[in-house]
């Protein structure tokens, strides 16, 4: 009951109590005054309707854009059902003659293996090494996390993940490798959906194709060719726990850069198999006893200048996207063991030219070796060492060729009609030459033989002799001729194409010169038989045709004068070879040293020489620095 009337102190009490945010109410009436300025007003303000309207408006917008937010990074995430359709980048393979791989063309070096041509126990392998609980996880693995965050926190550094294959693979396919709360949160969240739409052999299809195993190698085919050569098919226990070792630190396990630490790793996976039971510990001792041979020569230096080679012609019909991307494979004609020769006789030859000229800088050298009847090109070094230079002198390099041209211009000669009984007279000659002067092309060592027959002329090598040739035949019918045996290089329209003064490039002379030993049929080179895509479709490669470049006739002449040459003439140091044929070249100052020759249904050139055009010393010549290289090489590919 409230009291009808209260004195004025009672009721300055109450409201006091009651009302204690009010100013003090009075009883008395209110006394005229001027209005209370409104900086002396209270400080502070009423929590009335409205401002609790603003408030819970301004919470439901905040969490309305929260969980749009949440919503919008969920819809964000990478759509997993990309990974149905798994595309990696792939290698181009280029294999040789007899399906051996000797290259790939790559950004990511990778060749895919399907799961059931793996090994069974390498994916074991990897599980075991790499996510022990993969098998009973749905993608993350909560007790792993745990203790890679303890050791973690005891070693004070971030030393492990805790990451599943499954968050690999999400993280490979559908991430970047950003290092943030909310990537990692996005991995887990996909990896879990990754286990719901592929099986456990899936992932690990993918992952072992997919994973970086140093050395350039992308997957275990591609490990497996680089560290030991072989397929993945064929590696033993001990190299799959090798492998299996890798994906940890790729580079500090290389077993070609470290062979101990990628040795105790190898034991760390071969202990966990063990203990998941996947081997027995006898297979584990005696796997490690066995030791470990990595071999990494399948992609051998000797064979970058042939794989350069085969990557310019493929571009003629393929994008760079194709060769790094699609996993093409590609058929070529070279012959594994004639490159082995190849190389060999090139570094010995070299090695005999530096060891002669002591203080001369160490020269260079290129071989090429064709099949007489069809151009394939069997053989290719163009130079001592690929991995300090990749100019290829056989392809790229234009070099003036000496009396290894002479043949042309006998050929065009005897083609524009001149009988090969015709005898010209091997003595110093006078022509007019620019500005008014003359021209005095002479012969080696300045030795003239007088009257010479046209075999007798090209088995002694006659500048002189050649020089008259061609006057009588004219320089057109021998410009006519010589492109159509080959030659795409821009000769000189002079005198002096007679003495070689045009450069020419080894792989186009030796083309050339298979015309002489193929009863006149011309092949132009070629290096790919067929290109077959991932999907097992053969797209076969033009083939050269051949054309007839001179009469039969012709090229028996020729061919038989070049046999005189190796018996008795220039090219002595050629001979030993049952059915060889060849020229030698040299060019002034003993710059450039040539020969180029047919035996045994191969015709090669062999060129010897300095990229800057200086002298290989005195004496070097054709016959003696570039012969004895063809004889080597010639002795090897002609073994049963």
């Amino acid at each position: 009951m409230i009291p009808a009337l209260l004195s004025e102190d009672n009721h300055t009490v109450f409201c006091r109590q009651h009302y204690r945010f009010l100013p003090s109410l009075s009883t008395k009436p209110a006394a005229k005054s001027k209005p209370t300025p409104k900086a002396d007003l209270p400080q502070g303000w009423v929590l009335d309707q409205r401002h609790l309207t603003v408030i819970l408006v301004s919470i439901a917008g905040l969490v309305t854009l929260m969980v749009g937010a949440v919503m919008a990074w969920f819809h964000s995430l990478p759509d997993i059902q990309s990974v149905h359709d798994y595309r990696p980048q792939v290698a181009t393979l280029v294999l040789d003659r007899n399906g051996r791989p000797i290259d790939a063309i790559a950004r990511e070096f990778r060749i895919i293996v399907p799961y059931q041509d793996m090994p069974p126990l390498l994916p074991l392998a990897f599980v075991a090494a790499e996510d022990s609980r993969f098998w009973d996880h749905r993608g993350v693995d909560a007790w792993s996390i745990t203790r890679a965050a303890i050791n973690n926190l005891r070693s004070g550094r971030r030393s492990q993940g805790g990451s599943t294959i499954t968050q690999q693979v999400t993280r490979a396919l559908l991430l970047s490798r950003e290092k943030s709360y909310a990537r990692k949160l996005a991995e887990a969240i996909l990896s879990s959906r990754l286990e719901g739409i592929l099986s456990k052999e899936e992932i690990l299809f993918i992952y072992l194709n997919e994973i970086y195993l140093g050395d350039g190698a992308y997957g275990v085919e591609a490990a497996a060719r680089t560290y030991f050569g072989k397929t993945v098919g064929q590696l033993t226990l001990g190299e799959i726990a090798l492998l299996a070792g890798l994906p940890q630190s790729p580079s500090n396990y290389s077993p070609l850069r470290y062979p101990e630490a990628a040795r105790a790793r190898q034991r760390y996976v071969l202990n966990r198999m063990a203990e998941d039971g996947v081997i027995t510990p006898e297979a584990a001792r005696t796997a490690y006893q066995q030791g470990v041979h990595p071999s990494g020569e399948w992609r051998q230096s000797l064979n970058g200048y042939f794989s350069l080679y085969i990557r310019s012609q493929l571009l003629s019909r393929y994008s760079d996207a194709d060769l790094f991307l699609q996993g093409l494979t590609v058929a070529t004609t070279v012959d594994s063991r004639l490159q082995q020769a190849a190389a060999k006789a090139i570094h010995r030859g070299v090695a005999a030219v530096h060891e002669r000229q002591p203080g001369r800088n160490r020269p260079q050298g290129g071989l090429v070796a064709l099949e007489t009847a069809s151009g394939r090109i069997r053989a290719m070094i163009g130079g001592t060492d690929f991995n300090q230079t990749q100019y290829n002198r056989t392809v790229q390099a234009n070099r003036q060729t000496g009396s290894a041209f002479k043949p042309l211009i006998y050929a065009a000669a005897l083609e524009h009609g001149l009988s090969a009984q015709s005898v010209f007279d091997d003595a110093p000659i006078a022509l007019p030459g620019g500005g008014g002067t003359l021209w005095r092309p002479a012969n080696f060592n300045r030795d003239y033989r007088g009257s010479l027959n046209l075999t007798e002329a090209l088995v002694h090598s006659s500048n002189v002799v050649a020089v008259r040739l061609l006057r009588k035949s004219g320089l057109k019918s021998a410009l006519r001729q010589s492109y159509r045996l080959g030659i795409t290089a821009p000769l000189q329209p002079d005198l002096t194409l007679a003495l070689g003064a045009s450069p020419v490039s080894v792989l186009e002379m030796t083309a050339a010169y298979t015309a002489f030993a193929n009863r006149g049929m011309h092949h132009a080179p070629v290096g790919i038989t067929h290109v077959r895509n991932r999907e097992g479709r053969i797209a076969p490669w033009p083939q050269s045709p051949g054309r007839q470049a001179i009469s039969e006739r012709t090229a028996s002449f020729i061919n038989t004068a070049l046999t005189e040459v190796v018996l008795r003439g220039t090219g002595k140091n050629a001979a030993g070879i049952p059915g060889s044929s060849g020229k030698t070249g040299t060019t002034d100052n003993h710059i450039d040293a040539w020969f180029i020759g047919s035996a045994g249904g191969l015709t090669t050139g062999v060129w010897l020489g300095h990229d800057h055009s200086i002298s290989l010393g005195p004496g070097e010549t054709g016959g003696k620095a570039a012969a004895p290289v063809w004889k080597d090489f010639m002795l090897q590919a002609l073994q049963p």
